[in-house]
């Protein structure tokens, strides 16, 4: 029995280091290492042929403790965490059918096409479809393809395109976002690599007589010093890289990207109220010059939607190390709300609200009370602004906002709501009472206008959608943030609904008519499918741990980056 007891004791002395060992080793390194390939082209190696006279670095010091963002969430009974549970399940049945569709028919291209099962390639080639969806994967659990995706990753040659040029808006909130994204969740160094790789490339649309980037990044002139910064630039192109250069200069350790970006920033901030509606920036800038002032046209749609999402993003992003953005956003959350929220006149006067554009001409503001369902994104951007500045009456707004996306998508014969429409309006915030026959005159002078439109809407200019994720971004943001239990049967009602519409024998399509019975299906299916609008769907069901706002903030393409502590 000694000796027994003693050679236990051995075995045990002698496994129990191993054990640990190997516990240790599964938990930090679940993957072998990868070897990469570097790209053939090394653009960190280049000249900078217009360096900028003044530097910017990353804000110093301890990151503050934010105020709590997300809601305090209880315990969940076991019959409604099961609910959620096969709802979550559904989502990532979806994601699981495209994914295999993408591995099999558009493997390493950048997009699949839904109805024809081929390929398309309009970001370069770059895999643009798997890159964004790196993190989505992960979030997933599905770790088996994750890994796959990132060993196609390994050998990506930001060198190799049949292109001349690249989108620098598109190609840094997809790819580069994609990447530094899936390097915060899952710590895998080849992720960071192909990262910097690719930021270095981006890096060099700075170099231009201005110090601003071009919309196109052209190799071949970037290489030689010939890149010039357009004259009329969409704004969103060039304030829409803060988040991603900010995160590589914090994860590299490199200042130079986030010096990049502070070059944009400080003209906005010098610019902000001194356009021709101050408070707010126009759709069109002269990066050239140096003028975001003289263009008249305003909007929070396509052309400047994600310039006014990064302003608390990049606050948080910062640790509230970076007052500028608290400042800008509240200058601009003002002059928004003061000219291009509108209250829709409906029949059952529900509390919502919308955003239109704006033209100033002789100094006076015309609202177009056009909505967009890219605008949707609104209603998360006040939430999150009004949690981190105490300004609850913001966090309401970003309620009412994300109502109106919700009451849009009930509107209309599928359940979704369109790409533009036009409504009758209110002539406050505070609301009115439905005049049916006034809104019938609006409706009968709107050229796109029809009787088989919803109540309330003069026209569905473009009746289209194309799998966008603002609406389902903005439930789920303002989910976590109020935790309010009736946004998630919401989110469900439009999952089903987009499902039933847009599900192709493959994956899923745009369709071209959102009030259309039988809509028909196009043969396109953008990344931001399982990007962004599959993994909001996923986020809202699944337990708030996953993916906590006050631990991560996500950029315009839905890829969450760790906030500094």
């Amino acid at each position: 029995m000694r000796w027994n007891k003693g050679f236990s004791r051995w075995i045990a002395g002698a496994c129990i280091p191993f054990i640990i060992l190997s516990l240790w080793y599964f938990q930090h390194d679940r993957t072998p290492s990868i070897p990469v390939t570097k790209s053939s082209f090394d653009w960190s190696t280049l000249k900078v042929h217009h360096p900028f006279p003044s530097t910017t670095s990353l804000p110093s010091g301890q990151p503050r403790r934010l105020p709590r963002i997300q809601h305090k969430f209880g315990h969940e009974s076991r019959a409604a965490a099961s609910i959620q549970q096969k709802r979550r399940d559904t989502v990532r049945r979806a994601f699981t059918r495209c994914w295999e569709s993408y591995k099999k028919y558009a493997w390493m291209q950048d997009e699949l096409l839904p109805v024809s099962a081929t390929s398309r390639n309009n970001y370069a080639g770059w895999a643009a479809t798997l890159v964004d969806s790196l993190d989505t994967l992960w979030i997933m659990g599905l770790e088996e393809e994750f890994h796959e995706a990132v060993r196609a990753v390994a050998v990506i040659d930001w060198n190799t395109t049949p292109e001349t040029a690249c989108n620098v808006f598109e190609t840094t909130i997809r790819h580069l976002g994609g990447l530094l994204s899936a390097y915060d969740l899952s710590g895998h160094p080849t992720l960071l690599q192909k990262a910097a790789e690719l930021g270095d490339m981006l890096y060099m649309a700075f170099d231009t007589p201005s110090g601003l980037p071009p919309f196109w990044l052209n190799f071949e002139k970037a290489k030689t010093g010939g890149l010039v910064a357009g004259d009329h630039e969409p704004s969103a192109s060039s304030a829409t890289l803060s988040m991603e250069f900010t995160r590589l200069s914090q994860l590299t350790h490199n200042p130079k990207y986030y010096n990049a970006i502070s070059r944009v920033t400080n003209l906005m901030d010098r610019a902000q109220n001194k356009t021709k509606l101050p408070g707010m920036w126009p759709a069109f800038w002269d990066l050239r010059n140096k003028d975001l002032t003289d263009d008249n046209s305003f909007t929070l749609g396509a052309l400047a939607d994600s310039i006014y999402e990064y302003l608390p993003k990049m606050y948080a992003l910062l640790g509230g190390l970076g007052p500028v953005y608290e400042k800008m956003y509240k200058d601009a959350a003002s002059t928004i709300k003061d000219n291009l929220l509108f209250r829709p006149m409906i029949p059952d006067n529900n509390d919502i609200l919308f955003s239109g554009s704006a033209s100033v001409d002789n100094h006076k503001v015309h609202l177009n009370p056009e909505g967009q369902h890219l605008a949707c994104f609104i209603g998360g951007m006040y939430g999150l602004g009004g949690k981190l500045f105490g300004l609850q009456e913001h966090v309401d707004l970003g309620m009412k906002l994300t109502n109106g996306c919700i009451w849009a998508y009930r509107s209309f014969r599928t359940g979704i709501m369109p790409e533009y429409f036009n409504m009758a309006i209110c002539d406050t915030l505070d609301g009115c009472s439905w005049d049916e026959k006034r809104w019938r005159r609006e409706l009968a002078a709107d050229e796109h206008g029809s009787a088989r439109l919803p109540q309330g809407f003069t026209n569905a200019r473009v009746p289209s959608y194309s799998l966008r994720p603002e609406a389902i971004e903005s439930v789920f943001l303002l989910y976590r943030m109020t935790g309010h239990e009736g946004l998630r049967d919401a989110a469900w009602d439009m999952f089903e609904s987009i499902q039933k519409a847009t599900s192709t024998a493959y994956c899923n399509a745009a369709i071209d008519d959102v009030n259309s019975n039988a809509p028909r299906q196009t043969d396109s299916m953008e990344s931001f499918w399982l990007a962004e609008t599959l993994k909001y769907f996923y986020l809202i069901f699944s337990p708030p741990d996953l993916i906590d706002l006050d631990e991560w903030v996500l950029n315009t393409e839905a890829h969450p980056f760790r906030i500094p502590r």
